[in-house]
């Protein structure tokens, strides 16, 4: 059954769309039918509706048009009779997309030896390759880092996947960190989801027996500063726009990579934000209360990050101009980033920084 709000969702038009997807048959018509579901969250987006369940929205009509394009292109290749996987990674695995989101994502085989991943790696890099254009002519821009199915370097075995998380873990880097904050959140999207599972609990089991990666992630995190001044006011970078905030960099990426932290030290499987909060919050100290008002701010800060990019259009970043920010949703900012700020404390006093 459709998920619906009474009142809320006009579910004619969601029940004509999801008909839609479910009878998509010829990847030609993926496009315009990819054009439609813009035009359906654009409107939900109008209606003010919150951040959280925007995102959940937007990433869930996009898992059900990616699966179809990669199931229908599937049947375009011969793929060979081996286990296999498409993964969801970064945002889109998080179930967190906004209306700007590049493509993160992986492919997960099963192979015997090296000898026999090398051999299936370029069977399947064809087809990967060619989802990978599909979902572009879909929206889904082309990963600018290269962190897609159709590079060789995400397509790999179980076992090469477990080496690749092994040496960010146990030899932890720069690139390491980076990588974690994508891969790390990592979602069976088609194919055998046992294999994508077991690729989760081996992170789970690696970052439980090193302790000392948490604590690089945790200082890594920190980096971003919370952008309010010494009054405790948002304060803005100055530029042509006038007075911007990213609320991407400096907004919901703290609540993300706090939330994500949290997670790993406390072996919690999900991936989403909110979730994570809500399943790892109190082994990480946090009180119910607490984790009510931290996830009610990323809330907020991800509708100002959706309204300013149905506002202004495809290019739109995440940078926000405070100037069009009314009183109100000013002050929640602020309320939302001192929120992050308190999240950032708990990161330092959970591990010593």
């Amino acid at each position: 059954m459709p998920w619906s709000l009474e009142g809320v969702l006009p579910c004619r038009r969601q029940l004509a769309l999801e008909n839609d997807l479910n009878a998509l048959s010829a990847l030609e018509e993926a496009p315009r039918l990819a054009e439609r579901l813009d035009e359906f969250l654009a409107d939900l987006a109008a209606r003010d509706l919150g951040g959280r369940l925007l995102t959940r929205l937007i990433s869930a009509f996009n898992d059900r048009l990616s699966l179809r394009v990669i199931e229908l292109t599937a049947r375009r290749h011969r793929l060979p009779a081996v286990s296999w996987c498409w993964l969801a990674l970064g945002s889109e695995g998080r179930h967190e997309q906004t209306f700007v989101s590049d493509q993160d994502n992986g492919l997960i085989f099963s192979a015997t030896d090296g000898h026999e991943a090398d051999a299936l790696r370029e069977l399947f890099l064809p087809f990967a390759q060619d989802v990978n254009r599909r979902l572009a002519d879909c929206g889904f821009k082309l990963c600018s880092g290269g962190i897609m199915a159709g590079n060789p370097a995400w397509c790999l075995s179980l076992d090469e996947w477990r080496q690749q998380f092994v040496e960010w873990v146990r030899r932890p880097e720069p690139q390491a960190l980076l990588n974690a904050s994508i891969f790390f959140d990592l979602t069976p999207l088609y194919g055998d989801a046992n294999l994508g599972e077991s690729l989760r609990s081996l992170l789970l089991a690696l970052t439980a027996e090193t302790p000392a990666f948490l604590h690089l992630m945790a200082s890594n995190a920190l980096q971003a500063a919370v952008p309010l001044n010494f009054l405790g006011e948002v304060a803005g970078e100055s530029g042509a726009a006038g007075e911007t905030v990213d609320l991407k960099k400096f907004g919901s990426r703290i609540f993300v990579d706090a939330a994500r932290i949290f997670a790993l030290a406390a072996g919690a499987r999900a991936v989403n934000s909110s979730a994570r909060l809500h399943d790892a919050g109190p082994a990480n100290g946090l009180l119910a209360d607490e984790i009510v008002a931290v996830d009610a701010a990323f809330s907020h800060i991800l509708r100002l990050r959706l309204a300013h990019q149905l506002a202004a259009g495809p290019e739109a970043g995440n940078a926000v101009p405070l100037a069009g920010l009314h009183d109100v949703d000013r002050a929640i900012l602020k309320e939302s980033l001192k929120q992050a700020r308190r999240l950032q404390q708990r990161l330092k006093l959970n591990y010593g920084l």
